[in-house]
């Protein structure tokens, strides 16, 4: 049976910590490769914050999946069309963001789930299995098994019933946003911020209790990174291309201008 595995939550099941490469700038398929040939486990593929195309999410997609670097796609909201058709293209999960509700976290798993989980339409042969023609019966559970669900909790509301949260049936990882929650919470940009910690503290909690992996998103600062992994965030963004490329760019431009000219 030709079914591409979930990397990303083998790992997961096997106890280690998963880290992404995030795809915000890069369209074109040799960037899963590069974050592959980097040792990311994960694409945060994101069409919340820019202009990437359905198009071109599916061809980073079927880029990704013979690599064995799990593609997850960060959709713009909550209607179901943005989850399921990203799922058709060859996505083994998505981000929802800007979840502050249970039922709002039921909706999702309704959406991206297939019955008896959800009601996710039925559609032709996918990527996720080779495109071979299996019967449903044979491949609901596994597509069911293989995508994973990702609900952002960027709120002082969703922070407030995240035990709520953690506990629908479906969702595989509760992720705190950042920075969203640090600018809801009245402190922009403090992602270290006390109020803050104690949010990780809830979100890992709940996730504890309910048998979902917490997650940790927009926060690259090593020592902050370091601090919340080490209080149990397992699902964690990685780094990004764009900066990547600013910070590599940096220094090498630091590096050059510090050459003088030749004096002939």
């Amino acid at each position: 049976m030709p079914v591409i595995e979930n990397a990303m939550k083998k790992k997961l099941e096997a106890g280690e910590n998963v880290f992404s490469f995030n795809l915000v700038v890069s369209r074109y398929p040799a960037a899963t490769w590069i974050g592959k040939e980097c040792g990311f486990d994960w694409l945060f593929i994101d069409t919340e914050h820019n202009s990437m195309d359905l198009d071109t999410v599916s061809a980073l997609c079927l880029s990704a999946l013979p690599l064995g670097i799990t593609p997850i796609v960060r959709v713009p909201g909550h209607e179901h069309f943005h989850a399921t058709r990203a799922l058709d293209a060859g996505a083994m999960g998505v981000v929802v963001p800007h979840v502050d509700t249970p039922e709002q976290a039921r909706q999702v798993v309704e959406n991206c789930k297939f019955p008896p989980l959800g009601m996710r339409s039925l559609t032709a042969p996918v990527p996720q299995l080779g495109f071979e023609g299996m019967s449903a019966k044979d491949a609901l559970p596994v597509l069911n098994d293989n995508t994973f669900i990702i609900v952002m909790v960027e709120t002082p509301e969703a922070i407030e019933n995240v035990d709520a949260i953690a506990a629908v049936e479906g969702i595989d990882c509760v992720l705190v946003g950042s920075n969203d929650l640090a600018a809801t919470m009245g402190v922009p940009g403090e992602v270290g911020h006390d109020r803050v910690v104690e949010a990780y503290a809830k979100v890992i909690a709940a996730c504890e209790k309910h048998g979902k992996y917490p997650g940790m998103g927009g926060i690259y600062d090593h020592a902050i990174m370091e601090k919340y992994i080490k209080m149990g965030a397992r699902v964690c963004q990685g780094g990004g291309d764009t900066a990547f490329m600013i910070a590599g760019g940096k220094e090498r431009m630091k590096f050059l201008n510090t050459l003088k000219k030749s004096q002939k």
